[in-house]
């Protein structure tokens, strides 16, 4: 489902070109998010300085998130001190380092989870949230990993204290973190349900998933206890919110755990209180943009260690829809909006217009 690759010998010279235009001005392009209409501009912007413990990343690619059609609308505010630009994740080349950092030299291939900025020719990121680029993967694949596999990581394994051998179910199973939270279920051992339309089912059980369940066909409260024996999962990853809450709480086993990061499908739900008490069930609200440097430090440091060694040999993977240049960043919102993706869509700095 990959956007398809570009010719190297372009890219070197494309890469040369901006080189020579871009670090002589002080300037860079970037998205610029019109006051008007809220429409999308791919124009010059005024490039970031690198701080002493940061680094200037040349940005090759970067993806799209929810939240950055959040953001669009005035839903989202980056947190205090971030960029202001669009893009929560980019991979590309260190062009700068700071005079603190000593771990990482200029040319090294990295990719990052940014508070905001990776809409852009260039960005700041703190040097200790770099991820090396595995050799080879490439500037696309790896632009699309930051945001779903940490989101993923965090929230169906950290926060939920999981064992393998758990069972989780995972809602919008095809979308970026639900396909980074499948793969990872797989690796680690735990048996992973999904919801999902109808017409993506098939590639989530490609993918590794036990049961699929058609959101719009079947009711995930009948199913799974089904599925299960009766006895419901040990932890529920939803993005939806709204009226799921209550069918949530429904199939969970004994001492399972709701983790609740998205409210797609509103804001309000009915709960059982006695279900919650006679089952000891947890339920966590969950949000990984506006957390601290520290946490986001610490969860890089996780990352590193006991995900990182499963991308590199190959075992998790990011799931591209489509690649398109960062100047057609409308038709990629389009796409997500729209509900028509499996996975990311991922964009191109370097075919830019």
């Amino acid at each position: 489902m990959s956007g398809g690759t570009i010719d190297g010998d372009y890219l070197a010279t494309s890469h040369a070109w901006r080189m020579s235009i871009t670090m002589s001005d002080s300037t860079m392009r970037a998205i610029r998010v019109l006051d008007d209409d809220r429409s999308l501009e791919w124009a010059s912007h005024e490039r970031p300085d690198c701080a002493d413990d940061e680094v200037l990343v040349e940005v090759q690619a970067t993806a799209v998130n929810r939240a950055d059609l959040l953001q669009r609308r005035g839903l989202y505010p980056p947190p205090d001190g971030a960029s202001a630009i669009l893009g929560l994740e980019m991979a590309g080349t260190i062009a700068e380092t700071g005079d603190d950092v000593t771990s990482w030299h200029v040319g090294d291939r990295v990719c990052a989870l940014l508070a905001g900025g990776g809409y852009a020719e260039y960005t700041t990121v703190p040097a200790d949230m770099l991820l090396p680029v595995p050799d080879g993967l490439s500037m696309h694949e790896a632009a699309a990993i930051p945001e779903v596999f940490y989101t993923a990581y965090l929230n169906v394994f950290l926060e939920t204290d999981q064992t393998p051998g758990e069972r989780v179910l995972v809602h919008a199973g095809a979308s970026g973190v639900g396909t980074a939270a499948i793969q990872l279920c797989h690796v680690f051992e735990s048996p992973v349900y999904a919801t999902a339309s109808g017409s993506k089912l098939s590639f989530l059980r490609d993918l590794g998933v036990e049961t699929t369940i058609d959101r719009h066909e079947q009711d995930f409260a009948e199913i799974i206890p089904e599925v299960t024996d009766d006895e419901g999962v040990d932890i529920v990853l939803d993005p939806v919110g709204g009226n799921y809450l209550e069918r949530n709480i429904e199939v969970l086993a004994s001492q399972g755990r709701l983790v609740v990061i998205g409210l797609l499908g509103g804001t309000e739900g009915t709960l059982a209180l006695d279900c919650v008490l006679s089952q000891r069930l947890r339920i966590i609200g969950s949000v990984l943009r506006n957390r601290s440097l520290d946490e986001k430090i610490a969860l890089t440091e996780r990352i590193q260690r006991d995900v990182w060694p499963h991308v590199e040999s190959g075992e998790l993977e990011p799931i591209i829809y489509e690649t398109l240049s960062i100047d057609k960043a409308e038709r990629a919102h389009a796409l997500l909006s729209n509900n028509e993706t499996i996975g990311k869509v991922v964009l191109d700095i370097e075919r830019a217009c």
